[in-house]
């Protein structure tokens, strides 16, 4: 049983409808998803991961496929169902293969060694409360990361990491097909 109330469009509070109208063409259903939904009955809550969003889309520098497998591999260990559904089905759009996807759901790399290297990082990260290791650090500098770069990288575990521990939160009931589109 979900914890927080869903909200639609027209029923939600005055501050978080432009929110979910600014999500909707993103939505992979056509219709505003149970996680925003949700998210939306506390404008706030919703506030914060459309700005988190928005600024990595506005200034990330990274690859959009790179940026869909650090999020999934950031989403991993905190084992959210939901979440997992839609970074894989995300990946899955921005030309990762089923393969690929599913290596990544294991906790494991897409076979690219430069992509490996910012994988790394972030699932250091996400399993050790944002630390990493020197030589995992070290190994992405030396694979052709910048500095920049990894701390961008920073941002799409960030809301990874946000959307997983709210949907365990709010105990969100999933909206979409189990591993949708991955042929799993």
């Amino acid at each position: 049983m979900t914890r927080i109330p869903s909200h639609t469009i027209d029923d939600a509070p005055a501050a978080s409808r432009p929110l979910l109208e600014g999500l909707l063409p993103f939505s992979p259903t056509g219709r505003v998803l149970n996680m925003h939904a949700q998210m939306a009955h506390a404008p706030a809550v919703l506030d914060a991961y459309v700005s988190i969003r928005q600024a990595l889309a506005k200034h990330g520098t990274l690859a959009p496929p790179v940026r869909i497998a650090l999020m999934l591999a950031s989403a991993v260990p905190g084992a959210n169902e939901y979440t997992l559904t839609v970074m894989s089905m995300l990946a899955l759009q921005s030309g990762w293969s089923h393969d690929q996807v599913d290596t990544l759901l294991a906790g494991g790399m897409v076979a690219d060694d430069r992509t490996d290297a910012l994988l790394a990082v972030v699932q250091e990260a996400a399993t050790h409360a944002g630390r990493v290791s020197d030589v995992t650090w070290a190994a992405a500098l030396d694979s052709g990361w910048t500095d920049a770069q990894l701390a961008e990288a920073f941002g799409y575990l960030a809301v990874a990491v946000f959307t997983s521990q709210f949907l365990n939160y709010a105990a969100t009931e999933i909206d979409l097909p189990a591993h949708a589109d991955s042929g799993t």
